[in-house]
């Protein structure tokens, strides 16, 4: 099966988009204190700026279930025919284990120390890689199953995982900490010297993990009647967003309101829940997403090629995006007139004083650098792993 373009051009949009994220929240003056969606200590420029980013973890997550599928399909038609570039069910499903335990342990190694630069590992955030690593080993075995059994998994999961929410929290610690990992996000101060955010939930990742393979046939069909199905999905599912929320009733924690002004009231409606993703948040993101893939499929222009470049080599890109962002961030606490000595380390820490940092416009000029910046390297990357496909190490990265 071709490789899909248009896969690897969204992918690489969201994480251009992901890369602003990371760096408001080390760079930007205010992130260290201010919740960029709440409400009533926020504006409207960092709300907006934060809620454009939300586009990129569902993507990539739905992304990775959609490329699972279309890399399991590849194989499955070249063992059929004898090629010796197939693999067998077995293989595929031992190859899938393997790649979500190097993912898993990318997280809290290689991941966790970009985040915190401490080489105690005071601190452990559990984010999209783990959850990504995790869906990877799960999926080893039910790749088994039928595509539409996995597509209608992850479509209960994700219609119906919001009410967990009604389940009082737990008091006991390690059923709690099972929970989290599970269902809902949460933060455990294990002790003085650890500190463990649990910020992605394994089950509503995996759901929409499991919506992108499930709807991995669909890349399979013509790029017409692709792009038809596409709209119709990425309509239909902010058609159901809109429904849902303006209703109140169901697919988000956190009802809308009526604010200070009508801007501020658009911001409540559209200030829906990540951690874990709601419904809403979920139905959204994905609807975009669809559009987006529906807008780039089969366009051959200078920006869908250069977001390819990024898409191609996303565990590259986000390794290396996340040492350049602390990079910046250490680069700017020095230029302000700060010495090694005033960055505070521990639990929880990303190591900024707390008077450091930088307004919003220069977020975005920081951003665009660091954008341009990791072309080349993705390029390059890009071209080594096309030429040494005998290099088996670049399978995983």
């Amino acid at each position: 099966m071709k490789r899909i373009s248009t896969i690897d051009t969204v992918r690489g949009l969201v994480m251009v988009i992901m890369a602003l994220d990371h760096v408001r929240d080390l760079l930007h003056m205010p992130a260290l204190t201010q919740n960029p969606t709440d409400l009533s200590t926020t504006t409207a420029p960092i709300f907006l700026t934060r809620l454009v980013t939300h586009l990129c973890a569902p993507t990539f997550v739905f992304l990775a279930g959609t490329s699972v599928y279309l890399s399991v399909q590849k194989d499955a038609a070249l063992y059929a025919t004898g090629d010796n570039d197939g693999r067998s069910l077995a293989e595929r499903s031992r190859f899938l284990l393997k790649r979500g335990l190097v993912l898993v342990l990318l997280e809290v190694t290689l991941i966790n120390f970009a985040f915190w630069t401490d080489i105690q590992f005071r601190s452990m955030m559990l984010q999209v890689i783990f959850v990504i690593g995790v869906g990877l080993v799960l999926l080893s075995w039910l790749i088994r199953f039928q595509v539409r059994s996995i597509l209608i998994a992850g479509l209960l999961i994700v219609f119906l995982h919001d009410l967990l929410l009604l389940v009082p929290p737990f008091t006991n610690q390690s059923a709690r900490l099972g929970w989290a990992l599970l269902f809902r996000t949460d933060f455990f101060a294990v002790s003085p010297n650890f500190s463990l955010l649990v910020a992605y939930s394994i089950v509503p990742w995996f759901g929409i993990m499991l919506l992108g393979y499930g709807c991995g046939p669909l890349f399979a069909k013509p790029i017409a009647e692709r792009k038809t199905q596409l709209i119709r999905l990425g309509v239909g599912s902010l058609a159901l967003f809109l429904v849902f929320r303006f209703l109140n009733l169901y697919g988000d924690p956190v009802p809308w309101s009526a604010q200070k002004n009508g801007l501020f009231t658009v911001l409540s409606f559209l200030n829906i829940n990540k951690y874990p993703p709601s419904l809403l948040y979920t139905a959204f993101t994905l609807g975009i997403m669809f559009l987006l893939l529906a807008l780039f499929d089969g366009s051959r222009s200078g920006l869908a090629r250069r977001l390819e470049v990024y898409g191609k080599v996303p565990l590259f890109y986000y390794l290396i995006h996340w040492y350049l962002v602390k990079g910046a961030m250490i680069g700017m606490v020095l230029l302000q007139g700060y010495s090694f000595s005033d960055m505070p380390l521990g639990p929880m820490s990303f190591g900024r004083p707390a008077a450091a940092g930088v307004t919003l416009p220069v977020v975005y000029a920081v951003w665009l650098a660091l954008v341009i910046i990791l072309y080349p390297l993705c390029a390059w990357y890009g071209r080594y792993k096309a030429e040494h496909p005998e290099v088996a190490w670049t399978r995983y990265v």
